[in-house]
């Protein structure tokens, strides 16, 4: 990225699972991605608002994730902010979680935040300053790859999300809405640890919710970013955006077994 070649800065947040959840080397990781962008079946159609991708291990949910990502690419160099919310898997807290840092690092490199989004939704009583919700956090982490390689060049604004509710991440999203330049991204997986069907059942429903905007009807046993989903749905029908699932499928379709699955959907929200 341009900018972050350009600039020294002072307080960085490192890759906490890199050569876990993907590729510790840059030529690798951007390989892998590049294959998963390029499996995906173009759609014409209008460039989401916003889009939920999970977080898994990329041998697992990569593929599922590239199929929302790769709706972002003819905006490449449109997009200049990224609004990324995921769960926080390793630290209770009330609200949302900001990180103090000036950039995040992945093996392909540093992607600044965005001071003036962030300076927007520090002030707001649900959001709080927290660096150790971010410390090891994997949910934001695993995206930035994917957005680095579809996007030429952006910021980012990065939220983990405690124990808060939809309407509370709603105004967090409402807050940094603002025009083209501005796309929305949410972390989620689906069902954990479930046979086969029964993760098909449960996934199925959960897509079904999101489709129809119904922030009520999703809870923590159908999604881990359940919190940040509630929030988009809820900002999505104050917006009228329509919600489309891109892709619905499990770890027992990419690369594990089918006794003991874990569920993963892509959806996009289109004005």
């Amino acid at each position: 990225m341009p900018t972050s070649r350009r600039h020294v800065f002072s307080k960085v947040r490192r890759p906490a699972v890199a050569g876990q959840f993907y590729p510790a080397d840059p030529a690798e990781l951007r390989a892998m991605i590049e294959r998963f962008l390029g499996d995906v079946a173009r759609t014409p159609g209008p460039v989401p608002k916003a889009l939920i991708a999970p977080h898994a291990g990329y041998i697992y949910s990569g593929p599922i994730a590239a199929s929302a990502y790769a709706r972002l690419a003819p905006a490449r160099d449109v997009i200049r902010r990224i609004v990324l919310i995921g769960p926080s898997h390793h630290v209770p807290f009330r609200g949302l979680a900001l990180s103090s840092a000036e950039a995040f690092e992945t093996p392909l490199g540093l992607v600044p935040l965005d001071s003036e989004a962030v300076g927007a939704v520090r002030s707001m009583r649900q959001v709080v300053m927290l660096d150790e919700a971010h410390a090891y956090e994997h949910s934001l982490e695993v995206q930035l790859p994917f957005l680095q390689v579809v996007l030429s060049d952006f910021r980012l604004v990065p939220l983990a999300v405690g124990d808060a509710t939809a309407a509370e991440v709603a105004d967090v999203i409402e807050r940094v809405w603002n025009g083209p330049e501005t796309r929305i991204v949410i972390s989620s997986d689906l069902s954990h640890y479930c046979d086969y069907k029964t993760a098909q059942r449960l996934d199925r429903a959960a897509a079904d919710a999101i489709e129809q905007l119904r922030p009520e009807e999703l809870d923590e046993e159908q999604a881990c970013g359940a919190a940040p989903i509630r929030g988009m749905l809820y900002a999505a029908k104050r917006r009228g955006l329509r919600a489309q699932t891109v892709d619905l499928r499990n770890s027992g379709d990419t690369a594990g077994p089918r006794s003991r699955v874990v569920g993963y959907g892509a959806f996009v929200f289109v004005e």
